[in-house]
């Protein structure tokens, strides 16, 4: 991208009707270098390709820093998550039409949505998160993905039916916003630890441990909005150095705690990595 000029990003063509203005909730039209709605409200579009929508005083607060991302760009980038992409991949290309929407929310890098888009090869895809650090590498992760700022907690700047499969990997959760922008027919996937993720390192050092009542709470976020159609579980190990066991501890929550630095001797001969992968639908639950 030249200059930060919108309309010479080819995906933004397609992504710019689903938006909405996250003040008012009205449309939004391009301009050089922002987006505009009706009511004057104007955001910008970052040197490094990505829309700044996060209304509101504090967004991003917590927002992951820069050694975080580059973190978890170093350790996805060596493909040892490869497996779950895969899993993305061909569960979303089951489910979203061939030219849909694809949304991550909270997708950091964008790293997840670019293999799935590999998979949907007429498809387009949006990566929202609230950090900026992060936001910068999804902007060049795929050429058919677009990134914008967003804070789930604050609503999603897309409109109401808007996008064919919403990702939802290691991120928060807004049942009632996920249902708003999902198409009728649409798909939400969301990824969680499973109970023995990082089992090796957790008991080499003390990591944060898996919360057993994660399940529960993920149905109690969705409950009312959603009903689950399906769900998988993918456990498989990772032979790693000393160098990308550090990374994946730095790269999560572990990060911000004094365990993160158990990595930082000889890792385990394998960590496990396991995930649940659950299939949702718009539609009351039981």
């Amino acid at each position: 991208m030249d200059g930060g000029r919108l309309d010479q990003r080819v995906p933004w063509a397609r992504l710019l009707p689903a938006l909405r203005c996250p003040v008012c909730g009205a449309g939004l039209a391009a301009g050089e270098r922002s987006v505009r709605c009706p009511a004057g409200h104007s955001f910008d579009l970052a040197r490094q390709g990505y829309l700044s929508l996060a209304a509101g005083r504090g967004a991003g607060a917590h927002a992951d820093g820069a050694a975080m991302v580059e973190a978890r760009s170093a350790f996805l980038g060596a493909g040892h998550y490869a497996p779950l992409t895969e899993a993305l991949a061909r569960i979303a290309a089951e489910a979203a039409p061939a030219d849909g929407l694809l949304v991550d929310a909270g997708g950091g890098t964008g790293h997840h949505l670019a293999g799935v888009l590999d998979a949907l090869p007429e498809a387009a895809g949006l990566t929202l998160d609230v950090s900026k650090y992060a936001l910068r590498r999804a902007a060049r992760a795929h050429p058919r993905m677009g990134a914008a700022s967003a804070d789930v907690w604050r609503g999603l700047p897309l409109r109401s039916g808007a996008v064919d499969v919403l990702l939802n990997v290691f991120a928060p959760r807004n049942g009632a916003e996920f249902r708003r922008v999902l198409a009728p027919g649409g798909t939400l996937l969301v990824v969680t630890p499973g109970p023995d993720h990082l089992a090796e390192l957790r008991a080499a050092g003390g990591l944060l441990s898996v919360d057993p009542a994660k399940e529960e709470r993920l149905r109690r976020t969705l409950a009312g909005h959603f009903t689950q159609r399906a769900e998988e579980r993918l456990e498989f190990g990772m032979r790693l150095t000393a160098a990308e066991a550090a990374a994946l501890v730095g790269m999560g929550p572990n990060a911000h705690h004094a365990a993160a630095r158990t990595a930082s001797g000889a890792p385990p001969a394998t960590v496990t990595a396991s995930f649940r992968l659950t299939v949702h639908r718009p539609g009351k639950s039981a």
